[in-house]
């Protein structure tokens, strides 16, 4: 990959989530997986996500830290999906 997508300043943070941190999420936003909104495989992000931790699976979560001028830092959340 010649270009890291995490490093443009219009990206926002992502982070990979344990699977413990990701269970403690679930319970604290009191969702189910399939609630959240999704992110493929295939996304520029996931894939720069892959070469930093490797292999990631379907059904892992990704956190998302957006700054905003209102709200200081939005925390979002996105289920990894297939094709």
């Amino acid at each position: 990959m010649r270009f890291n997508v995490l490093e443009h300043k219009l990206v926002p943070e992502h982070h990979l989530l344990s699977p413990a941190e990701a269970n403690e999420v679930l319970k604290r936003l009191k969702v189910t997986r399939d609630q959240l909104p999704k992110i493929r495989k295939t996304d520029p992000v996931i894939r720069v996500l892959e070469k930093i931790h490797g292999p990631i699976e379907e059904g892992s979560l990704v956190r998302v830290l957006r700054l905003t001028e209102t709200a200081g830092v939005s925390e979002a959340y996105r289920l990894v999906i297939g094709r």
